[in-house]
């Protein structure tokens, strides 16, 4: 159980340096406008692809250890959708747009392939079974501060996440940054929670 709670620890850290680097290194890349899901894209795509795909393992594997942890199946299910929706997200990279990679149109598209419209569905999953996550762990605890940090996040990435989804919808220039700290939020929690449930 330990192994795998430390895999949400890690994963979660994991997920979150590689992209601050990869997009503060990546020609032509604004982490501020450019969505962290840009970063799968262009000659150097491979490491935010992998970086979606191995940390959203990790991710789901600590599920097991949440639920064996706290024997809590919906609990356990909804960590369970967020790693595994990471991974699809990896799988199905979005279409180049908004001048990513370089020399790409700096508008959106009028149509998008299948697979954008994949990664989208699989980004939502992610959006949304995070804070349920969150959510559900604030109903089950008996600790006053993670009850307390648990909610706080719920309320953050609901206001986060529809901050972005409409910063994404008008392309405003600061749309990569908000879903930066959506992400960073997010992530620090599971993280944390995770290590709380460690014997």
């Amino acid at each position: 159980m330990a192994v795998l709670l430390l895999c949400g620890v890690i994963g979660s850290s994991l997920f979150v340096v590689t992209f601050l680097i990869d997009g503060l290194t990546r020609p032509g890349y604004h982490p501020v406008r450019h969505p962290v899901s840009a970063l799968a894209l262009g000659s150097r795509g491979w490491v935010q692809a992998a970086n979606f795909i191995v940390c959203g393992l990790l991710l789901a594997a600590a599920a097991v250890g949440i639920l064996l942890a706290t024997d809590n199946p919906l609990l356990a299910a909804a960590a369970g959708v967020f790693g595994l929706s990471l991974v699809a997200s990896g799988v199905f990279p979005m279409d180049p747009m908004r001048g990513y990679p370089p020399g790409t149109p700096d508008d959106t598209p009028s149509t998008t392939s299948r697979t954008h419209q994949w990664h989208d569905w699989a980004g939502a999953a992610v959006f949304v079974s995070l804070p349920i996550t969150a959510l559900i762990a604030t109903l089950q605890s008996d600790e006053l501060l993670l009850t307390v940090y648990s909610g706080a996040t719920t309320a953050a990435l609901v206001a986060l996440s529809a901050s972005f989804g409409q910063a994404w919808e008008n392309d405003a220039p600061r749309t990569g940054l908000i879903q930066r700290v959506m992400i960073i939020v997010g992530w620090a929690w599971f993280a944390v929670f995770c290590a709380t449930l460690l014997p």
